[in-house]
């Protein structure tokens, strides 16, 4: 589509923040742009797969349908140390959870575009292959955002801007955007491989990670089945600054598909493997400014303890559309819905993530861990994101008086 001179919203980056930004402000009456430097459809490095909680924002868009067609799954089967437990994401959450009780996985090739589709339904117009390259301010305002596409370079004018560009987040960059590394960060890598478990209706993830020489590593590895005859395959381990992650990720993957090729009825090379870094725990400064703001992967809105993001990007895309629609000014208003929503529940599972980071601990901890289905339970409950805003019950509340006491020791808390 040709690319309009101006707008009131200009959403940049069309992955499930983006998409879900422009798709609410649409439906709000707001006019709105969605500009992606890709050509839709488009990979990503993930794992693909969705927890209740990214079903739940799915829902409220309309697309539980969608979602219905596609690999539904019980709850997570966790390996490690001589156990495997089978946790539904039901399991220790209170009656009446606002939450859903099963999950899925969508390629991110498909769900990304589908949920750009949805965008475009709602009302906003969708320009592909069109990188942002600069930015234009008046006082301490954006004004415009400069666009790259082929070899021409033109202006959008916007009121607002929403930034969903992703973990490297180019155009937050050029707006102050800065990653701090001084709190735990995730390298990881995924690749697609055919497997007999593809209807598997329980997704897998293996605690005890260890590299070809048998050493534990400080990560894990998932197995995800997509329902298309191939399941989602991939490792991740936690580093920091003092600790940088010290492995090779491409053939620490193959190594971990090796050891399960049996067991899951894995067959064929990997497909498309790809790796990335992961800023996590809101690790980034400068998140908005007073007409424009960063949400999803770009603010940092990743799990320490597990690595997702996708629940987080599609929450911040309709909590940042709520307040376009109420004609607030971000800013510090932004900075403070993202403490609000995901301070307390950051600094902790950073802290705890941070300790995870020494392989010893994990060595030392993982095998009275795998023991024990309650403090298992508690685990998916507390890293599967699956406390809602609405729950009182205990798990909920040690999870928040935890949160709030990290917090407040916090020498640089979330998105500060």
């Amino acid at each position: 589509m040709s690319t309009p001179s101006s707008t009131d919203v200009l959403v940049v980056g069309a992955g499930p923040a983006g998409s879900a930004a422009a798709a609410w402000a649409a439906r709000a009456g707001l006019d709105t742009v969605l500009v992606d430097a890709a050509v839709f459809p488009r990979d990503k490095t993930c794992g693909d797969g969705l927890t209740p909680r990214a079903v739940g924002e799915l829902i409220r868009l309309g697309l539980e349908d969608w979602l219905r067609a596609h690999t539904v799954n019980l709850g997570l089967r966790a390996h490690g140390f001589g156990q495997t437990l089978l946790l539904p994401w039901s399991a220790g959450r209170p009656t009446g959870s606002a939450l859903p009780d099963w999950g899925s996985a969508v390629a991110r090739t498909e769900l990304d575009d589908h949920l750009r589709t949805t965008a475009i339904k709602s009302g906003a117009l969708a320009v592909d292959g069109a990188r942002a390259v600069g930015v234009r301010m008046d006082g301490d305002r954006v004004a415009a955002v400069e666009l790259k596409a082929g070899g021409t370079t033109r202006e959008i004018a916007c009121r607002r801007l929403v930034v969903a560009d992703g973990v490297r987040s180019p155009l937050g960059r050029l707006l102050g955007r800065e990653w701090h590394r001084d709190t735990v960060y995730g390298v990881a890598g995924r690749a697609y491989v055919a497997s007999e478990m593809s209807d598997d209706p329980w997704i897998s993830s293996h605690l005890e990670l260890r590299d070809e020489a048998g050493t534990v590593l400080s990560g894990y590895g998932w197995i995800f089945p997509l329902g298309t005859g191939e399941v989602n395959i991939g490792v991740g381990t936690l580093a920091t600054a003092k600790r940088p992650a010290d492995i090779a990720v491409k053939p620490l993957m193959s190594h971990y598909a090796d050891l399960r090729r049996e067991e899951f009825a894995l067959s064929g090379d990997l497909r498309m493997p790809t790796s990335a870094l992961l800023p996590m725990g809101g690790a980034v400064s400068n998140v908005a400014g007073r007409n424009w703001a960063l949400i999803g992967d770009a603010a940092a809105c990743v799990n320490p303890l597990n690595g997702e993001g996708i629940d987080y990007g599609l929450e911040t895309g309709r909590f940042v559309a709520d307040m376009l629609a109420a004609q607030q000014d971000l800013g510090e208003a932004w900075r403070a819905t993202l403490v609000e929503h995901y301070g307390e529940a950051f600094s902790i599972a950073r802290r705890l993530a941070g300790v995870a980071t020494v392989p010893q601990v994990v060595a030392g901890l993982g095998p009275a861990g795998m023991r024990s289905d309650w403090l298992m339970t508690l685990a998916l409950r507390w890293m599967g994101n699956l406390v809602d805003d609405a729950d009182r019950d205990r798990a909920a509340r040690v999870w928040r008086w935890a949160g709030r006491r990290s917090l407040a020791r916090d020498a640089r808390p979330p998105f500060s």
